[in-house]
């Protein structure tokens, strides 16, 4: 089934209204497109789940903190859409820029708490980009559900903040990572990586899982973080933004193990930035 390309949201609404009233529940996956097997599974979860599917494709410029980055995102939605065909997705929608920001836009989303360390501490203003257009989506779609994968375990967790505290009708499911066969997180930066870089990023995936191991052996969490950190300089990555232990669910540090902990690491790797996390 090829799925019906939207590019406005009256055209968005009138789809969803037609399914509404038709007793359908709708599911939505945002994406940014260049999509990948995480991203595809997502919208095979939300179609075995939904009668309806939409997937959002919007490269938002709010969660850009540098322009070379958003400049650099691939941009491949002819490959994307015939990718979604083979799921059985209903809907893409594709807005240009001014249909989700037009002019005079003045509005910002922003979610305190769980956005500020990690990432947030390392691209300001991300986590309200993000905030925003979620937000939109969510009114623009109508959707009964929308679906999330854990590797942006931040964003996950930002997400439900938002949707709680605003009390938007919309239920959050958080799908597992999917990763390559040697364990690196798939993401739409990997085609970024030269050939030497692709073979040394599964390095992060190895040390935080020594680590996690290591701190369930009862080797202090410092120094467990600590000989991770090296393992991954090691390994050739350019820099370790972060490699922490925080609770899942508010993102606190965790100076020992106790509870359900979350391993999140951000590294750079041949100027690309990727990010992992595992539980705990």
């Amino acid at each position: 089934m090829t799925p019906t390309v939207l590019r406005s949201v009256a055209e968005l609404r009138a789809h969803v209204a037609d399914w509404k009233a038709a007793g359908a529940t709708v599911g939505v996956v945002p994406t940014m497109g260049a999509l990948h097997d995480g991203h595809l599974s997502l919208a095979r979860r939300a179609r075995a789940a939904c009668e309806r599917v939409i997937v959002t494709i919007f490269v938002n410029p709010r969660q850009f903190n540098n322009p070379a980055d958003l400049e650099k995102y691939p941009r491949t939605e002819e490959q994307d859409a015939a990718l979604l065909a083979q799921v059985g997705v209903d809907a893409i929608f594709a807005p240009p820029p001014e249909e989700v920001y037009p002019r005079g836009f003045a509005t910002t989303v922003s979610v305190t708490g769980v956005s500020e360390p990690l990432e947030g501490a390392h691209r300001p203003g991300h986590f309200d980009g993000v905030a925003t257009v979620v937000a939109k989506l969510f009114g623009m779609t109508r959707a009964d559900r929308a679906f999330f994968g854990e590797k942006d375990w931040q964003q996950l967790m930002v997400v439900q903040r938002l949707v709680a505290d605003l009390n938007i009708p919309i239920a959050i499911e958080g799908c597992p990572t999917v990763r390559e066969p040697d364990g690196l997180a798939m993401s739409s930066r990997n085609i970024r990586l030269s050939a030497e870089g692709r073979a040394r990023a599964p390095a992060l995936c190895r040390a935080m899982q020594a680590a996690a191991a290591a701190m369930r052996g009862g080797l202090p969490v410092p120094e467990a973080l600590a000989q991770a950190r090296s393992e991954v300089l090691a390994a050739g990555f350019d820099t370790v933004d972060y490699l922490e232990l925080r609770t899942a669910d508010l993102l606190l540090p965790m100076e020992r193990l106790e509870g359900e902990g979350r391993l999140l690491a951000a590294a750079t790797l041949d100027g690309v930035r990727l990010i992992d996390n595992i539980p705990v």
